[in-house]
């Protein structure tokens, strides 16, 4: 399976050879990373090019993805411009890094372009987002976090700003509206650590960004709105009632316990504040646990990692209206759906939970067929 694909990645190798160049030193840097062709390179080493906090796991704990491989030659998709492609088209086309599919826990296929391989990391974008929201679940459950509280409950120095009247839910469902100008906006880009620190500007991190927001009224628990910073925000909230780092909360409650393979990682900002809307860096397999926690209910084996009533919650509770006056409504036409605690659902038959990323980081869970597809790109 893993074969798929080499001829288009060794087809790229040969034109980057005959320039020169070999893959990693394609002059990767801050101002280029997360473009073409630099970013082929920078998702899959991201640590070499940002600061980043390691998210354990524990070996003790490690659950195997029983391989069960099927024929996949049947395989027929009908692109948009009418182009029937079948499986190693269909990834080469949409610029696979790493593919992989789960029936009932087994794994039925499992494909990596040339460079890529089961324990190499890869940038999950925003497909973050749908993690922390699983952390929160983690954390509610310990009775730290209700997310009906007001974020000033937990980050009161946010009481004259756009967040004042927001609650923790409203983060957590893209429906804080703080009202963040473009000058603000440059310094949360800024702030985030993944771009080269514009001239004269202040080399602050998130929090202190956050903390230095002027008085404004915000907007909260209107339609869907994606605003990244709102769970940066959320991220450290959820340090400020722990005491203790998103990278160590993520290893302790979610990763480790959840019978992960390899350690994760989480970029940081220039005073190590977790880029918690984007920064986490995962191997494939384990991605794709992630789905399969979903569909046990929260449950690793015998280890209870999350309520089952936080999934449910997921599946079940998020606003459709909410979501069909938002701004994304219209890229998926013809769909019942909702955002909950970063999860997208589609609640057409079969309902469908799924985790999205910019570049093409998916993760889709159908509960009904218990099938987990994660798929780790990096598409223009």
């Amino acid at each position: 399976m893993e074969g798929l694909c080499r001829s288009g990645a060794r087809t790229w190798r040969r034109v980057v050879e005959n320039q020169g160049m070999s893959l990693p030193a394609l002059e990767a840097s801050l101002a280029n990373w997360r473009i073409a062709p630099h970013s082929r390179w920078a998702f899959r080493h991201t640590a070499q090019l940002l600061p980043t906090a390691a998210i354990r796991t524990d070996a003790r704990q490690h659950r195997p993805l029983p391989a069960a491989p099927r024929d996949f030659g049947d395989f027929r998709l009908v692109a948009p411009d009418g182009e029937t492609l079948r499986m190693d088209p269909f990834l080469r086309q949409t610029h696979t890094d790493g593919f992989l599919v789960l029936a009932d826990g087994q794994c039925v296929l499992e494909w990596y372009d040339e460079g890529m391989a089961p324990d190499t990391r890869h940038i999950l974008m925003s497909a973050t987002k749908s993690v922390i929201g699983l952390l929160c679940g983690a954390i509610v459950d310990l009775g730290l976090l209700d997310p009906d509280a007001l974020v000033t409950h937990y980050l009161p120095e946010l009481g004259h700003s756009g967040y004042q009247g927001a609650s923790v839910r409203h983060l957590m469902d893209m429906r804080a509206q703080p009202r963040l100008d473009g000058a603000e906006l440059r310094r949360y880009t800024a702030s985030t650590n993944w771009d080269p620190l514009p001239p004269r500007a202040d080399p602050q991190g998130m929090h202190a960004f956050f903390a230095t927001l002027p008085a404004r009224q915000g907007v909260h628990g209107g339609p869907f709105r994606y605003i990244s910073a709102n769970t940066d925000l959320l991220g450290w909230l959820l340090e400020r009632i722990t005491g203790r780092s998103l990278a160590e909360l993520l290893g302790d409650l979610l990763w480790a316990p959840m019978g992960t393979e390899h350690p994760a990682e989480i970029t940081l900002d220039r005073d190590g504040g977790a880029r918690a809307t984007g920064g986490m860096c995962a191997t494939l397999r384990d991605f794709a646990r992630i789905g399969q926690l979903m569909l046990d209910g929260g449950a690793s084996g015998a280890v209870q990692v999350l309520p089952p009533e936080w999934i449910d919650d997921i599946a079940r509770q998020g606003d459709p209206e909410a979501w069909a006056r938002g701004e994304f409504a219209a890229g998926f036409p013809g769909m019942a759906m909702h955002y909950r605690s970063g999860w997208y659902v589609i609640d057409n038959a079969p309902q469908l939970l799924f985790a999205m990323g910019i570049h093409g980081q998916t993760l889709f869970v159908d509960r009904t067929h218990r099938l987990v597809i994660a798929k780790l790109s990096a598409q223009p």
